[in-house]
């Protein structure tokens, strides 16, 4: 049952080039992995940031990836996407697939796969000249989808998967940058949902944010969990206790553990972990 979406070459020296990345296959019992890595690494020019990662991360579960400050956890993500290549100098080994297709064939197209694996990033970043509104429709308008056509439903959609519209929904033709912090990191959830991905990549998404605004994205990560696989960095380490299903520990741009949640925090099997998390060190 798949009814795949298109990934055109940008190759213009081979126009004709069409690839696919298929949709997800229906779960037999088990979890269906949603990207498998192997040997990923990562440079920024001669600074090598992850070396040789190898994980599968599970279809609609939420995987926590914690580690102190400058160990890889957010180059990691953005390889994902294929969001790191867009920093000059950057360099990327190592096999990344989604869904079984590996992201760096030179046939994908970067742009239509970030709509399969959209991002929400450490620190609100609404469009400041936008409405909230075309905030929310800006994905569309890039990727010139046929969405568009729809665009009233669709707002409507996102913000209701955002958990923001009622508060809002008064307000789409004022700036989003108008709105409270947590407000504004929901309206960029709500234009990273609104292009309908298979996947979100939250990058410390709530850092910024206070206590309350922090556990409605909490809450939000644990509804959009049912429908989204979703991969969050943090620093927090209650925070990945409490949202995800899998954590991953990184340390010096290594993959150091990486299992279900409860086991990683009660009975880590790497000395360095518990020394981590029992705060030694970090």
């Amino acid at each position: 049952m798949s009814s795949a979406i298109e990934v055109k070459s940008a190759a213009k020296t081979n126009p004709n080039v069409n690839l696919t990345l298929p949709d997800s296959a229906e779960k037999e019992g088990s979890l269906k992995t949603k990207f498998s890595i192997k040997n990923l690494s990562a440079w920024f020019g001669n600074q090598q940031a992850i070396r040789a990662i190898s994980m599968d991360i599970s279809e609609k579960q939420v995987t926590a990836i914690i580690g102190p400050s400058g160990c890889g956890k957010s180059t990691f993500i953005r390889c994902l996407n294929r969001m790191h290549e867009l920093v000059p100098g950057t360099q990327v080994e190592g096999l990344v697939k989604f869904d079984g297709y590996n992201i760096y064939n030179k046939g994908v197209d970067p742009v239509l796969l970030r709509r399969r694996v959209g991002m929400v990033f450490q620190k609100p970043n609404p469009f400041p000249t936008m409405s909230v509104r075309e905030n929310v429709l800006a994905g569309l308008k890039l990727t010139k989808s046929e969405q568009i056509k729809r665009a009233p439903e669709t707002v409507e959609r996102a913000l209701q998967q955002a958990a923001l519209w009622r508060e809002v929904r008064d307000r789409l033709d004022e700036p989003g940058a108008g709105l409270s912090g947590g407000q504004q990191q929901r309206l960029c959830i709500a234009r990273a949902l609104a292009v309908e991905p298979d996947v979100l990549l939250m990058d410390e998404p709530c850092s910024a944010l206070d206590p309350i605004a922090t556990a409605r994205i909490e809450d939000l990560i644990h509804g959009l969990a049912e429908s989204y696989t979703i991969i969050i960095v943090t620093h927090n380490m209650q925070q990945a206790a409490r949202v995800s299903n899998r954590t991953a520990f990184f340390l010096l741009g290594e993959l150091v553990e990486f299992g279900k949640t409860n086991q990683l925090f009660t009975a880590p099997k790497d000395k360095r972990t518990e020394d981590y998390i029992t705060g030694k060190f970090g």
